[in-house]
């Protein structure tokens, strides 16, 4: 059977959101770039790529700065992720990050909220403040980064963990370990996968098992590469900074990878043969 990429994702909630959204890591740290990043970001949502993800961390508030530049006008089209550092993520400390994160992104209310990765913080304080904030209509939904399925089952367990929206993690074609356990358990426990670096920051367009498979589908290595991620029941949430390189990766929705294609991407980039530690970037 062959793999087609879907342009929607469920929640939890039942609501869909877009599969292949927007990245934001180290855009709004150069000025000389800023009206281009601006430009990248506003097509980026013209062609349906509305789920927009930042962080307190990326530029230290730039990112969400230009994001909120970048979207104005069109906050209701847009589904919009933020994260908190693990080091301001008490009870108290997750709402200040929220109010501060909403400040820079000219918006009263994130439709997802996430932690960024698991710090010296009980989950229970994190759980507590995202509470406080849904119960303040600051955010719709919330969940986490960077958590394998250790930490999934610590935080589910916890009286209102259930109601985790999604895990951001790091998977591509050469980052696969997660399809050993995390993956099955985030679709039997119904939260959505989001994957961060879904190219490898670029380094998988070098890959010649990459590029045979891109060549005989007519399509571009970071078309396929996407449209593997996509074609597995993930989100994907590349980066670009350029109008060309957007319309070149939104072509990932529309990309049927055939049995062929898969089999030469499992040879080359093989699945997990066992438990594999939780990759970061």
């Amino acid at each position: 059977m062959s793999a087609e990429s879907t342009e929607k994702l469920a929640l939890p909630s039942g609501e869909e959101i877009a599969t292949l959204g927007q990245g934001t890591w180290h855009l709004g740290e150069e000025p000389a770039r800023r009206q281009q990043e601006i430009a990248a970001l506003r097509l980026g949502v013209d062609l349906g790529m509305t789920v927009v993800d930042t962080a307190e961390m990326y530029g230290d508030g730039a990112a969400e700065e230009l994001v909120g530049e970048a979207l104005r006008g069109s906050r209701e089209e847009i589904f919009l992720v933020s994260k908190v550092l693990p080091g301001h993520a008490d009870r108290l400390g997750t709402v200040a990050a929220c109010e501060n994160s909403l400040r820079r992104l000219r918006t009263e209310q994130l439709d997802l909220y996430l932690l960024h990765w698991r710090g010296q913080w009980p989950l229970e304080e994190t759980l507590a403040g995202f509470t406080d904030l849904m119960d303040a209509g600051k955010i719709r939904y919330w969940g986490v980064s960077n958590l394998d399925v250790d930490d999934m089952l610590e935080l589910t367990a916890l009286p209102g963990g259930d109601a985790v929206a999604a895990d951001q993690v790091l998977y591509n074609l050469s980052r696969r370990g997660v399809e050993w356990d995390l993956l099955p358990w985030c679709r039997e426990a119904g939260a959505a996968v989001m994957a961060y670096s879904p190219i490898e920051q670029g380094r998988l367009l070098k890959a010649e098992g990459l590029a045979a498979v891109a060549r005989s589908l007519g399509a571009t290595l970071a078309q396929v590469a996407l449209a593997w991620v996509l074609a597995q029941g993930a989100a994907a949430i590349p980066r670009s900074g350029s109008p060309d390189h957007i319309r070149e990766i939104r072509g990932a929705v529309d990309l049927h990878l055939h049995p062929e294609a898969l089999d030469a991407l499992d040879k080359a980039f093989p699945p997990p043969g066992g438990p594999t530690p939780l990759e970061m970037l």
